[in-house]
């Protein structure tokens, strides 16, 4: 039953904002240290830090200094890191099998990290387009990405990332079935606890252009995504895409990208109730921090407004950028 406001001055909404103390006993959503994913992009070598010019503030850091940066985010009590490899375009084949190597970036980086910081959670990113010569999430056949061929290297690549120690694993390559056939090989690998958080509402977007140049996948891609990401167009296929994804074995869910889809965010939330995340995505980070940069906004006031609407509009948490910055604020 719809409550009855009684009509001013009895009702006057301006009481519960006259200060902060008031604000703060009637705020609704809070975001809190605990929300946070830091992505984080990989690179070989030793003690480097490589500046990404479309991202203003990130770097491709190597193995050690990845490491480092997990210790940091450990003491900010940030929950989780999540790993994205910078691939030698050398490695780059068209069976990718680099992907599943146990030696390959994203799983000596994964090692380090449980090395030094093993209080954090360490998600990995499963698909194929880091090791892929022409640039796609799947296997190039005669022009198609082609779906069965692309999940069994899929779940090799799974595989040997939690063999490497993942806590997370996380696939971003829309292929159909996938999330079933890794969680059965985790399964019965013995890998009972490695969770799967699925971007299972993942948009074929114009706002991932600065992570393509992140990770050296801008040149390499030929052709679009369209085929297998999702048509900005649509919101009922999302529940269906999240509703397949849980049945088949996914612990959490995620929609990508963040604030252009933060009505896909409420109603995943409301209609499933499951773990549910966004990915506050290069382009949205670049825009704010471009804006900022040009003293057009506040930048740390509007990170955090940002911030703010994912858990407004149901999530409970998000990847972002922003993750050691606004972690720093929001610890005082």
């Amino acid at each position: 039953m719809k409550p009855t406001i009684a009509p001013y001055p009895n009702a006057r909404f301006r009481r519960a904002r006259q200060s902060e103390s008031i604000r703060g006993l009637v705020r609704e959503n809070t975001l809190t240290v605990n929300d946070l994913i830091w992505p984080v992009f990989v690179r070989d070598g030793e003690g480097i830090e490589e500046p990404v010019p479309s991202m203003p503030g990130v770097v491709r850091r190597s193995v050690d200094l990845i490491a480092a940066a997990a210790v940091e985010a450990q003491a900010l009590g940030i929950p989780a890191i999540c790993l994205f490899p910078y691939t030698d375009p050398s490695l780059k084949t068209e069976d990718c099998a680099e992907a599943w190597s146990p030696d390959n970036l994203s799983n000596r980086a994964i090692r380090a990290i449980k090395a030094a910081a093993p209080d954090i959670a360490v998600m990995t990113d499963v698909a194929l387009d880091p090791y892929n010569i022409d640039g796609h999430d799947g296997y190039v056949v005669d022009g198609e990405i082609v779906n069965d061929a692309t999940v069994e290297a899929l779940v090799k690549m799974t595989l040997a990332q939690a063999d490497a120690g993942a806590d997370i694993i996380g696939p971003s390559d829309m292929m159909d079935g996938r999330i079933g056939a890794m969680r059965r090989a985790l399964e019965n690998a013995g890998h009972h606890n490695v969770m799967i958080l699925s971007y299972a509402a993942k948009y074929a977007s114009a706002f991932y252009g600065p992570f393509r140049d992140a990770v050296g996948a801008s040149g390499a891609l030929k052709g679009d995504k369209k085929t297998y990401q999702m048509d900005p167009a649509n919101s009922n296929e999302a529940l269906r895409l999240i509703e397949r994804d849980l049945t088949e074995g996914a612990d959490m869910v995620m929609i990508k990208p963040g604030m252009p889809y933060l009505d896909i965010c409420r109603r995943v939330k409301d209609t499933f109730g499951a773990p549910t995340y966004a990915y506050q995505v290069s382009g949205e980070y670049a825009m704010i921090q471009a804006a900022a940069q040009n003293g057009w906004i506040d930048g740390e006031k509007v990170m955090l407004e940002s911030l703010l609407a994912f858990k407004r509009a149901g999530c409970d948490g998000v990847l972002t950028y922003f993750a050691p910055a606004a972690a720093r604020i929001l610890n005082g």
